[in-house]
Formats: C-alpha cells, sequence, structure tokens
C-alpha cells in the first residue's frame, strides 16, 4: 500500500522483446512509462529533490526552477506539488500542448520564451533566462538537468541497480537529450559488468555528438547542446538515427507488440535494429534498453498521419 501515486516512483518492468528482425540478439525493456507520471524522469525528479531537502541546500522558501518543455518539467512540477515547493517552469513554443496544459495546471509559475537561440532552438535562450532570474532574484534553485551530479546520481542509484539486478548486461542502448541518464546509468553498469558495452542513442540534428544542426520535430531526445553531465558517461559506441525511422519504430512498436511509447524509444529501437543488423554471435548477447516515456502524449504528432505527413513523411 502507497501513500500517494508519487511515492510509487521505480520497480518499473523489465519485458522480454521478440522480433524477427532481432533473432541473433536478446532484447529486455525497462518500461519507463510505468512511473506516476509517465517517465524515467520521475526517478530525477524525486531524488533531487528529498536529497535537496535533506542536504538544506533548499527549504520550503525556496523556488525550483528548471528549463523543461517535457518530461522532466512535469515530473518536477509533480513532486514539488506534493512536497509543498515553489516551482517555476521555463517552457518553449515546441513544447507539446498536453504537456504544457499539465505543467501549467501543477506548477506556481510557468514562463514561455520565444526568440530563437544561435542554433535555430530555444534551449539556450531558455538556459540564459534562469541564469538571469536566479542571479537577479533570492532564494532560486537551478536544478539544471544537463549539469547537475544529483541526476546521475538518481539513475546510478535507482534504475542503473535494477537493470544490473535483473539482467546480465553485455549491451545497453540508452537515448540521449539532457544527458543524466545515460551518465547515471553507464556508470552503474559498467560497475557491475565491465565488459558490456554503452551505446548512445540520438537524434540526427542533435548537437550532442555532432556540429551539425538540423531541426528536429521530436522532443525527448537529441539536445540542441552537449550537456556538461555527459562528460561522465561511459560510451562505447554511438547511433544517430532520423526521426522518420523514429516515427516508424513507434508505428511498428504499437502494431506488432501493443507497446504506445514516446520518440525516443522508437529512435532506441531503430538503433539496436541498426547495429546489430546481419550481425553473428556464437551465442546471443543480452541488449537491454529503457522505453522512457508513454505514448498517449503523442497522440497529435508521432501517431496523427496528418502531423507525419507534413513534418517528415
Amino acid at each position: 500500500m502507497k501513500n500517494s501515486i508519487l511515492s510509487s516512483v521505480g520497480k518499473t518492468p523489465m519485458v522480454t522483446l521478440r522480433d524477427k528482425k532481432l533473432e541473433n540478439i536478446n532484447l529486455f525493456v525497462k518500461l519507463e512509462g510505468n512511473n506516476p507520471t509517465g517517465s524515467v524522469k520521475d526517478r530525477a525528479a524525486s531524488y533531487v529533490l528529498d536529497k535537496l531537502l535533506e542536504t538544506g541546500e533548499i527549504n520550503k522558501d525556496t523556488t525550483i526552477i528548471e528549463s523543461s518543455s517535457g518530461n522532466f518539467g512535469i515530473s518536477l512540477a509533480s513532486y514539488c506539488k506534493e512536497k509543498g515547493l515553489k516551482y517555476c517552469c521555463v517552457i518553449d513554443p515546441n513544447i507539446l500542448p498536453i504537456n504544457e496544459t499539465i505543467i501549467r495546471s501543477l506548477a506556481t509559475e510557468v514562463i514561455k520564451v520565444t526568440e530563437r537561440d544561435e542554433t535555430g532552438g530555444f534551449l539556450k535562450t531558455r538556459i540564459r533566462l534562469i541564469e538571469e532570474l536566479i542571479c537577479a532574484k533570492e532564494n532560486y534553485y537551478w536544478v539544471n538537468q544537463y549539469g547537475n551530479p544529483y541526476v546521475a546520481e538518481a539513475y546510478y542509484n535507482s534504475i542503473g541497480v535494477e537493470i544490473c539486478n535483473e539482467v546480465k548486461v553485455d549491451y545497453a542502448f540508452i537515448g540521449v537529450s539532457s544527458g543524466g541518464t545515460i551518465t547515471g546509468i553507464s556508470n552503474r553498469i559498467k560497475k557491475e559488468y565491465p565488459h558490456s558495452k554503452i551505446i548512445a542513442v540520438d537524434s540526427i540534428g542533435s548537437l550532442v555528438f555532432t556540429d551539425k544542426p538540423q531541426k528536429r520535430y521530436i522532443p525527448g531526445i537529441g539536445s540542441s547542446m552537449r550537456p556538461k553531465i555527459i562528460e561522465k558517461a561511459i560510451i562505447d559506441d554511438v547511433v544517430l538515427i532520423s526521426e522518420a525511422d523514429t516515427a516508424k519504430k513507434c508505428l511498428e512498436l504499437l502494431k506488432k507488440h501493443s507497446i504506445l511509447v514516446g520518440g525516443s524509444s522508437g529512435t532506441v529501437i531503430a538503433a539496436i535494429e541498426k547495429y546489430f543488423r546481419n550481425k553473428k554471435f556464437k551465442d546471443k548477447p543480452n541488449v537491454v534498453c529503457l522505453f522512457a516515456d508513454r505514448g498517449d502524449r503523442y497522440a497529435g504528432t508521432i501517431y496523427c498521419d496528418e502531423w507525419l505527413n507534413n513534418n517528415l513523411l
């Protein structure tokens, strides 16, 4: 029995995914959409806020501030409300309407920037605004998912432990956006299984691993800058996937496996297929990935024929 829905974070299902295109591997998927607000980001939001309160770095008078147009914004809004903390979320016009509705219903304040940065996106504009606010106002704490070591620590101590206890890992494929997830998980897996391979998955047009920006439409994976936190990640290889292939794999997962997931999950599956295509093994390796969020919030994008035809296909 749980005291609240938000206390049921973690201990998500690990399932076997069988597909004819992947018969040369054993594929295991961690279903992070089963977290309370629907994504892996619940792990970081709950852990970081508890840690900050425990260390005294924040108190009930502190305003938590973060740049997010997606899952982390929702998670922080939810857990701040539960803990009686004020929360300011900085978003941009690319936010999905459903995400904006949820964040506005839970957060103390929402600020939407409209000026594009030098990459053509909004991320650096959002961050510059936060830096100005925390300099001008007292008792603001910027969570900073792109650089806060507590974020990586959250994943190291939660999903990293769960994965290592559930599967002997040969390969782990992890989508990259703000960088905390792969940093925490990679360090934990490498500690338990030193010979495992960590494969970072990113979208074409993201600037995490390349310097070639391109307009991207699908949130939840990729970034218009390289997060500082990822410097601590242990990465053996990188696979880049087009957003068209991402959408196709999301639709395929729904039709073939009855799994409704967000864009990053389709990107990861496309990367696994690309990486292991035509490879032969004496013994099938164990391959782990995570489906970072549910797909219901993408009903008007990835799962909408009109949107796909207008933007990706």
